[in-house]
C-alpha cells in the first residue's frame, strides 16, 4: 500500500516568525494518519530543518539547480540543500515551467542532481485551461513525463514522487473533481507501466490543484491519489492539519 503524502509548498511566503509559528503548531499535532512534508522558501530551510529535527516531517526545497556547483549566481545546488537537511526537492512546479522557461530537459537535469545526492525529487506534471479544453490534458502530460520515462531506471524511480497539478486549478479556487483527478492520475500511473508493474504500483502521485480540508477526504479517497500538494492551505496550521487528518 502506498502510504498518503501531504506536502506543503510554501511558496515565497514566509517569514521567520511564521516559520516558528506554523512549524512548532504541525509538530505538536503529532500527525500519525500520513506522511508530512514542508517546502519553505529557501532562506529558511535551515531554521525549518531545526525545529523539524526529531519529528517524522520532512524537509524539502521548491527547487534546485540543474548543475552541481560552479558559477551560477543566484542558484542553489542539491548537495546544498541536502547538507542543510533536506530529504527532498520539487522539481518543474507550473510556476517554474511558466514564469522561469523551465523545459523538460531542465525538469530531467534536476532530477538527475536530487537523485545523485540521495534526495526524493517531487516532479510536477499538469496542463493548463487552454490544454485541457482543447482535449489535450493526457498528451501534455505524458509529453512531460517522456524524458523521465526513457532516461530515468526502476531503480531510480524508487525515489521520484509525482505532483499532477491541474494547472487551471492553482490559486484559482477551482479544483478538479474527484473523478476528473482519478482520471488523469490513472492514466499517469498507467504511463509508468513501461518501467514494470512494481514502479506503476509502487510511485505515489499526488494531486496539486486547490486543495482544502472539506474536499481532501473524497479527494484522497480516490484509488490513485496518493495524497496532495498543498499551496495556499499549507500557510494555515489549523487548514493543513485538517487536510492531513482527512
Amino acid at each position: 500500500m502506498r502510504r498518503l503524502l501531504v506536502a506543503g509548498n510554501w511558496k515565497m511566503n514566509a517569514s521567520v516568525a511564521m516559520t516558528q509559528s506554523l512549524l512548532s503548531e504541525l509538530r505538536a499535532a503529532q500527525i500519525d494518519q500520513c506522511d508530512v512534508a514542508v517546502f519553505p522558501p529557501f532562506p529558511y530551510l535551515t531554521q525549518a530543518g531545526e525545529l523539524l529535527s526529531g519529528s517524522d516531517i520532512a524537509l524539502g526545497a521548491q527547487n534546485c539547480a540543474a548543475e552541481e556547483s560552479g558559477a551560477f549566481t543566484g542558484e542553489v545546488s542539491a548537495p546544498m540543500l541536502a547538507d542543510v537537511g533536506c530529504a527532498m526537492a520539487l522539481v518543474g512546479h507550473s510556476e517554474r515551467r511558466t514564469l522561469y522557461g523551465e523545459t523538460d530537459d531542465t525538469v530531467l537535469a534536476k532530477t538527475r542532481q536530487l537523485l545523485d545526492n540521495s534526495m526524493t525529487a517531487v516532479v510536477c506534471v499538469g496542463e493548463t485551461l487552454a490544454e485541457r479544453q482543447a482535449g489535450q490534458a493526457e498528451a501534455v502530460v505524458a509529453q512531460q513525463l517522456k524524458l523521465l520515462l526513457e532516461q530515468l531506471n526502476a531503480a531510480q524511480w524508487q525515489r521520484i514522487i509525482l505532483a499532477y497539478e491541474p494547472v487551471w486549478a492553482i490559486g484559482t479556487g477551482e479544483t478538479a473533481t474527484p473523478e476528473q483527478a482519478q482520471a488523469i492520475h490513472a492514466f499517469i500511473r498507467s504511463q509508468l507501466q513501461v518501467l514494470g508493474a512494481d514502479v506503476a504500483q509502487a510511485t505515489r502521485i499526488l494531486y496539486g490543484g486547490s486543495v482544502k480540508a472539506a474536499n481532501a477526504a473524497e479527494l484522497f479517497s480516490q484509488p490513485d491519489i496518493d495524497g496532495g500538494l498543498v499551496g495556499g492551505a499549507s500557510l494555515d496550521a489549523t487548514e493543513f492539519l485538517g487536510i492531513c487528518r482527512a
